[in-house]
């Protein structure tokens, strides 16, 4: 990823319409196709990256590791690291994280709604 400079007017930007709309402010922390995948594996406990992999079994290993350092970084994921070989990595939800269960939980129930609206119609 190109990192931004922090002084730059699009960051500027950024910044200014975060505080403007809390819409776009949960967007750019659990925007895109991958990171609500990720939050609603970990809503029932922590799992390994390996565990993650197989229940996400079409996002790529450069993705899943690239949204998850995301969701790290944005304090909606933990990690923790056993000190033992081979290497015991654990992601959990967060405080903030798990204070999405409710969204992730509404998502799903739209989304069986509207399935079955859009199958009625067929």
């Amino acid at each position: 990823m190109t990192a931004v400079k922090e002084s730059s007017t699009q960051n500027a930007n950024k910044i200014f319409a975060e505080l403007l709309c809390p819409v776009t402010y949960v967007m750019n922390k659990i925007g895109g196709h991958w990171k609500p995948i990720i939050l609603y594996q970990l809503i029932n406990g922590p799992k390994r990256y390996s565990e993650l992999r197989r229940a996400i079994p079409t996002v790529t290993e450069k993705m899943l590791i690239q949204h998850l350092k995301q969701l790290e970084a944005d304090n909606l994921v933990t990690r923790k690291a056993e000190p033992v070989v081979p290497p015991f990595v654990t992601y959990s939800l967060s405080r903030s994280g798990e204070e999405l269960t409710p969204v992730m939980t509404a998502m799903v129930e739209w989304a069986i709604k509207d399935n079955s609206r859009i199958a009625e119609n067929m």
